[in-house]
């Protein structure tokens, strides 16, 4: 699977990538509390569409006392469409940022057509992406943040035969509301994730109740895993 490389951001600070795969869940002398224990039991549990293959990747290891990561990657045959990462962070004793005691961060890419990268809505438009897929679900939430950037690659001398190359990266983060015992609906804002990470690839939605605010028709080719 595809990791999203580089640096995931929250009100908290900046996140850097990982090195290393496999299970990192922090958790100070005298475990983990019930109501994280009860949210990382929920991701991995999650029903999700078959086309993103989802993994528990190594958490970040100060933007909380607890956290817990997954990667992900939307799949068709052995290439990769979009990919991401998306992380759950705790802190019993609440955060005056979040606004809760829970976070959640995540980090989206995909590659795009040069054209469709240059179209000056493409920001708002990835936007909405995002808090559209949490309000489709019926998520509640609070103080969301995140920044959507567009790259172009062009090369040149020895290079020169590659064509040019355009990526939109969508960085995030917001807070769920919690429900019964301080528990937030992770597995619903999961599958609402993956609903992003879905359309960002340029999938047709799932059923009738996914149905996207705005689509950008024109993709780029599958890239190789």
């Amino acid at each position: 699977m595809a990791a999203a490389q580089g640096r995931l951001s929250d009100d908290a600070g900046g996140m850097d990538e990982p090195k290393g795969t496999g299970e990192d869940v922090r958790q100070p002398a005298g475990g983990a509390p019930p109501p994280f224990t009860a949210a990382v039991d929920a991701l991995r549990t999650a029903r999700l569409r078959p086309q993103v293959e989802v993994e528990a990747t190594r958490a970040p290891q100060r933007l909380a006392p607890y956290a817990y990561a997954l990667e992900a990657a939307v799949v068709d045959g052995d290439e990769d469409l979009a990919d991401g990462r998306l992380v759950l962070l705790h802190d019993p004793a609440g955060h005056d940022a979040w606004r809760g005691t829970f976070r959640l961060v995540t980090l989206v890419r995909a590659d795009l057509e040069p054209e469709m990268a240059a179209d000056p809505l493409l920001p708002e438009v990835c936007w909405s992406w995002l808090t559209g897929a949490l309000q489709a679900r019926g998520l509640a939430y609070g103080e969301p943040s995140g920044t959507v950037t567009r790259a172009s690659s062009h090369y040149f001398g020895g290079l020169s035969a590659r064509p040019s190359a355009s990526q939109i990266e969508i960085r995030a983060s917001w807070t769920p509301r919690e429900g019964r015992g301080g528990v937030p609906d992770t597995a619903a804002h999961l599958a609402s994730w993956c609903d992003l990470l879905a359309q960002v690839a340029g999938l047709p939605p799932a059923g009738p109740g996914d149905a996207s605010i705005v689509t950008l028709p024109q993709r780029r080719g599958p890239q190789p895993r």
